[in-house]
């Protein structure tokens, strides 16, 4: 029993590389799949979309669920549906199965809280701290390592081969997961009957949120369908949030989330959500554009996805400093830390971008301040919530993180086609006014964070004096 509890975190770890494997599967390979189904780039988009909405959907199902006492048993039925979704994708005859199998693998954003709630459990106290933060970061650092191999997989063959290697890796993290993670169910996990009409509910309407989000740019923001969603939205989560406070097992804890600690997390989750995304996505964008739009470093695909190996070398840097100082550093400084090294790399990529040593800077910063930020989350939520509700919690701060990032997506989106040139691409003025709104975004979170930490510390001085 020593011997697979000293295993036990390498093994989340590894589970957890699932969602950073698959999720390079999305921006790069967005021009293969039109290329190779024929349809035009906004359409083949909807691989990106369909993982979110799912995604979406499933983290705060799958984050209460992992609350109970089947926690193995829910990480294996869920790796076994990414796995069918990878080998869908893989061998999809055309686009709209190809969409089913990025639906299935949508699932993999409900990885991490499920084996940060298995930590939380199995861990012994003294780890368990450290062992969250590295599986939250576990996404950033993976994504630098996720998307080289993509590019190089996709650019030396085909997109196929790249779906192939996510089932291949998947195999192998249930195998990981069946032979060290703790057998039967847990014996200390409440038997608590599950809120189906909440999860139907957020569910309903987080769908129509992103789905508003995602199309609002093509089907116009003031059109009917957009409008009409943006309603049902309002809707579905205004009476979700009604069933919540009213229900005694609730499928979110919504009284939970205005402690202190976790309203902290949640609220930097989104505003860095939008940042990040915009920043990434844009910054992958630079590096495959033709040199001929004045900003782009014609990179082909194999070499494009090693622009995000910074980003990973900086989150296992952070996260192992995070890990040497939790002891001397609040976990709430962490986060004015990471929002701040993370504005100062929007701000390079802001400034001047056409650079590849710099795009590399910036992703560099960028990871770090990831891991900074990602790493003091889950333990700020931990410190605020009990053992049998962080599961959930954990998974909403993913949600929170999703939906940041779909903003990202839309609001990128938005300025890009704002300003194309003729040739179909952005220009640089597109571009630039892109990184422009990441980096004044994450400012504003930084502003923020340090007003909270000045207000916390003044209010702390005020008591003792």
């Amino acid at each position: 029993m020593v011997e697979l509890r000293s295993r036990l975190v390498p093994a989340l770890v590894y589970a957890a590389l699932c969602t950073a494997i698959v999720s390079s599967l999305g921006m790069l390979l967005v021009p293969s799949i039109a290329l190779e189904f024929e349809v035009t780039v906004s359409t083949a988009q909807w691989m990106l979309t369909i993982n979110l909405l799912v995604g979406a959907i499933a983290t705060p199902v799958m984050g209460r669920l992992s609350d109970g006492p089947h926690k193995k048993r829910l990480l294996l039925v869920s790796l076994a549906v990414i796995l069918a979704g990878s080998v869908i994708a893989a061998v999809a005859p055309n686009f709209t199965v190809f969409l089913i199998g990025r639906g299935l693998q949508g699932l993999t954003y409900g990885i991490v809280p499920v084996t940060i709630a298995m930590a939380r459990r199995y861990v012994e106290p003294s780890r368990a701290r450290s062992a969250i933060s590295t599986l939250s970061v576990t996404v950033a650092t993976g994504l630098g390592i996720g998307y080289p191999l993509t590019g190089i997989i996709s650019g030396r063959t085909s997109y196929h081969w790249a779906f192939w290697f996510a089932a291949l890796f998947v195999v192998t993290a249930i195998a990981t997961v069946v032979k060290v993670v703790p057998d039967g169910p847990d014996e200390l996990a409440p038997r608590l009957p599950f809120d189906f009409g909440g999860a139907a509910l957020l569910g309903l309407g987080l769908g129509a949120l992103l789905l508003g989000i995602s199309e609002g740019e093509n089907w116009g923001w003031t059109s009917a369908g957009t409008l009409g969603i943006s309603i049902a939205t309002v809707v579905l989560l205004g009476a979700w949030v009604h069933v919540e406070l009213r229900s005694s097992h609730p499928l979110i804890n919504l009284r939970v989330l205005r402690h202190g600690d976790v309203l902290l997390a949640n609220g930097t989750a989104v505003g860095l959500g939008i940042t990040m995304y915009i920043a990434l996505s844009v910054g992958s964008l630079v590096a495959q554009a033709p040199e001929s739009t004045g900003y782009g470093m014609a990179l082909p695909v194999v070499w494009a996805g090693f622009v995000m190996f910074p980003l990973s070398v900086g989150s296992l840097v952070a996260n192992r400093l995070v890990r040497r100082l939790a002891h001397r550093i609040k976990l709430a400084n962490l986060l004015p830390i990471g929002a701040a090294v993370i504005s100062i790399a929007s701000c390079l990529l802001w400034i001047t971008h056409t650079e590849l040593w710099l795009l590399l800077v910036g992703m560099l910063f960028l990871g770090v301040g990831m891991g900074a930020a990602y790493a003091a989350m889950p333990a700020l939520i931990a410190r605020g919530v009990v053992k049998e509700e962080l599961g959930s919690s954990v998974s909403f701060n993913q949600v929170l993180r999703t939906i940041g990032s779909t903003f990202g997506t839309a609001f990128s989106g938005a300025i890009l086609a704002a300003n194309l040139a003729a040739d179909g691409h952005s220009t640089d003025t597109g571009i630039t006014g892109a990184f422009a709104l990441a980096a004044i975004l994450c400012l504003i979170v930084l502003v923020a964070l340090v007003m909270h930490a000045l207000a916390h510390r003044n209010a702390a001085e005020h008591e003792t004096s």
